[in-house]
């Protein structure tokens, strides 16, 4: 039996090792992750949806795939996709008491299933993923492992705690506006969105807007190796975005040619976002590390990041969305959603979706595709990365973004500090990665995070690992 020690200081990477080594067994990792959850969650409330006899049918298996991570345990967050037979609450009061349980894999989790990867639970996410805190009233907030007075960040906080509290090494992820890399920062993990297309939205979502999907990590290993095996198109995607002309696992290993990075810690759009010191010393101390690296560094970005309508056009196109999703969840319950069934603010967003004139969603994609065009040429112009805060802000406290009925728009709002910086790349299709960077003056968690061009996730991921080499991060917090 793997004693807990070695179980959690092993990356996934690490864990697969072991098991094609004979010297653990897929039955024995999975123990060990139920061990930790049940010894952590009961503090944290990252997973909501035990599935410990799955997963332990699943690793005694014969029919196990005999994939690299073969027997290795993980987490999935409680939205889209789905992992078939299993409850998928999207965060919802009323898809809770429905009972609600999904039929199929998702296309992400399909591609993990192939790589040999055990299910052990979904973890907990706000209502359908919308804020940047996980405290859904459908099942309670998630605490930060650094400070169980703090949240994990959202939309994939049950991921983030999970993985940085030592539960799982990995735990799956969506970003529509950070929901990867705000939780990552906050709870000192590698976060990386891909490019739009890399990773199949299917058979739900298409791939053509601002959601995409990944891991979280607690190594820059383990996150390129992830992103190996689901980067696999399915039949029907929509965007398919460009092969890397190698494996990504294999660009950690490689020197990046000098770079030429730029470096903005000033909020995107009208600039009002207050950002704190120590998130700002975040980013400068990252570009300080890649400048003693050998690259080129300078205080500059994309002067489109400035543009005053950034907000409100992703505010718009979230609306929208949100409407179509209450949607959707009316067709898998069997009747349409009332006011009653959602929370105050995700009620606000959706009545805001179905009031905006078609005309006015035209218009708002119009400006989006103008805007990527115009941070495009940003990197055409002979950049390479652009260096930012992740967050304008640490871990809130538990309780500090959430709406309340005098102020049903406070979870909205108060969750601009942590989406400014991340937001941009999601209207653009971009890659970028928060990495640690450090901890605040009480100990909280702060991440950079670096953008590339289009379809660039390979420099993401070689300057990644020459800064988790040159700063190493302590990859659990003390329990």
């Amino acid at each position: 039996m793997i004693d807990e020690r070695d179980y959690i200081v092993h990356d996934a990477v690490g864990l697969a090792a072991l098991v094609r080594s004979g010297d653990v067994s897929p039955r024995e990792l999975t123990e060990a992750a139920i061990r930790r959850i049940e010894a952590r969650n009961g503090e944290l409330n990252a997973v909501i949806h035990p599935l410990f006899e799955k997963a332990l049918a699943a690793a005694d298996s014969p029919d196990l795939p005999d994939g690299p991570f073969r027997g290795v345990p993980m987490l999935l967050k409680d939205l889209w996709p789905a992992s078939a037979g299993d409850p998928v609450h999207l965060g919802m009061t009323v898809l809770r008491d429905a009972g609600y349980v999904h039929p199929t894999d998702g296309h992400q989790v399909v591609r993990l299933r192939e790589a040999g990867f055990t299910f052990v639970g979904r973890t907990n996410t706000p209502e359908l993923g919308l804020v940047a805190t996980t405290e859904p009233l459908a099942y309670g907030p998630t605490r930060n492992p650094w400070n169980t007075e703090h949240g994990s960040g959202g939309s994939s906080g049950g991921s983030a705690a999970a993985v940085a509290s030592g539960m799982v090494p990995v735990a799956g992820g969506g970003d529509g506006g950070g929901s990867i890399r705000i939780p990552s920062a906050l709870c000192g993990l590698v976060g990386l969105k891909p490019s739009r297309g890399r990773v199949s939205n299917g058979p739900r979502e298409d791939e053509s807007g601002l959601s995409v999907v990944h891991v979280l990590a607690r190594t820059v290993r383990d996150t390129a190796a992830l992103l190996d095996v689901q980067a696999v198109p399915f039949p029907g995607d929509t965007v398919i975005a460009p092969r890397p002309e190698r494996p990504f696992a294999q660009e950690i290993f490689g020197k990046p040619r000098r770079l030429r990075v730029g470096v903005r810690v000033d909020s995107p759009g009208d600039g009002r976002v207050e950002v704190d010191p120590e998130c700002v010393a975040a980013a400068e101390q990252a570009a300080l590390l890649l400048e003693g690296l050998g690259h080129t560094v300078e205080a500059t970005g994309p002067a489109a990041l400035s543009d005053e309508r950034l907000l409100a056009n992703f505010a718009k196109t979230w609306g929208v969305s949100t409407a179509f999703a209450l949607d959707q969840v009316g067709e898998m319950i069997g009747r349409p959603l009332t006011e009653e069934d959602v929370e105050p603010a995700t009620w606000f967003s959706a009545d805001r979706g179905r009031k905006t004139p078609a005309n006015d969603l035209l218009q708002t994609q119009y400006a989006t595709q103008l805007f990527g065009r115009a941070m495009a040429a940003w990197w055409a112009d002979g950049w390479d990365l652009l260096i930012t805060p992740t967050t304008a802000r640490p871990a809130p406290v538990i309780g500090e973004l959430v709406s309340t009925p005098e102020n049903i728009l406070a979870s909205f709002v108060n969750s601009l500090p942590y989406g400014t910086f991340t937001l941009p790349f999601n209207l653009t299709g971009q890659p970028a990665i928060s990495i640690p960077m450090g901890q605040t003056a009480t100990g909280l968690p702060v991440g950079a995070q670096l953008a590339a061009a289009y379809g660039r996730e390979d420099l993401l991921l070689g300057v990644a690992a020459q800064l988790e080499a040159t700063n190493p991060w302590p990859h659990l917090p003390p329990d």
